[in-house]
């Protein structure tokens, strides 16, 4: 039987391919369904008012002005007018400065070639720029900013010292190393 019915089927297949279900059988079956399930439960959409939208943005600005505003105290606050306490040291603090960050810039050349040579010269420079540092958040508040000024400046000529003689030390190491390979090259 089950050959026959088979058989039935392939010989009848486009007949039974071209039948589709009728389209209010869906709604029929719904209907037949309990409550429950045909009622699908409505989503609240959230919208937002322009006058929320508004208080939102209005407090965000404030939040950012107050936030810019006390920025802009508080570096005014620490920013001392090296000029007005002695304007030969403040020349000489822009010249060591800059004269620090071009030796600087040097040194890091060396970072890829010997980078344990380059971590200790820049540990070294490291803590007296932190000194430096020290000195400059001391500056506003001491009584006597001249003399904090001098300090100032005298780290920067020890740094600059320094960094003067850790590029000869570079600079006579890269001498010993060509000289050992220009031996190599002629043995």
């Amino acid at each position: 039987m089950s050959k026959g019915l088979e058989d039935l089927i392939q010989r009848n297949r486009e007949e039974f391919d071209d039948l589709e279900p009728s389209a209010d059988l869906w709604g029929r079956i719904e209907k037949q369904l309990p409550p429950q399930f045909t009622e699908q439960p409505k989503r609240e959409t959230k919208t937002f008012t322009l006058g929320f939208v508004l208080r939102v943005a209005a407090t965000v600005i404030v939040v950012m002005g107050a936030s810019f505003a006390l920025y802009l105290h508080n570096n005014h606050k620490n920013g001392v007018d090296l000029a007005a306490i002695n304007p030969e040291y403040a020349q000489q603090q822009v010249h060591y400065t800059s004269l620090i960050e071009s030796k600087r810039t040097e040194l890091k050349s060396i970072e890829k070639s010997d980078p344990e040579l380059y971590k200790e010269f820049n540990s070294e420079i490291s803590k007296m720029d932190s000194t430096y540092k020290q000195l400059k958040n001391e500056l506003p508040a001491s009584p006597n900013q001249e003399k904090v000024l001098l300090a100032m400046i005298r780290n920067l000529e020890i740094q600059t010292q320094v960094l003067n003689m850790q590029l000869q030390v570079i600079e006579q190491f890269n001498q010993i190393k060509k000289e050992q390979k220009n031996e190599s090259k002629n043995i």
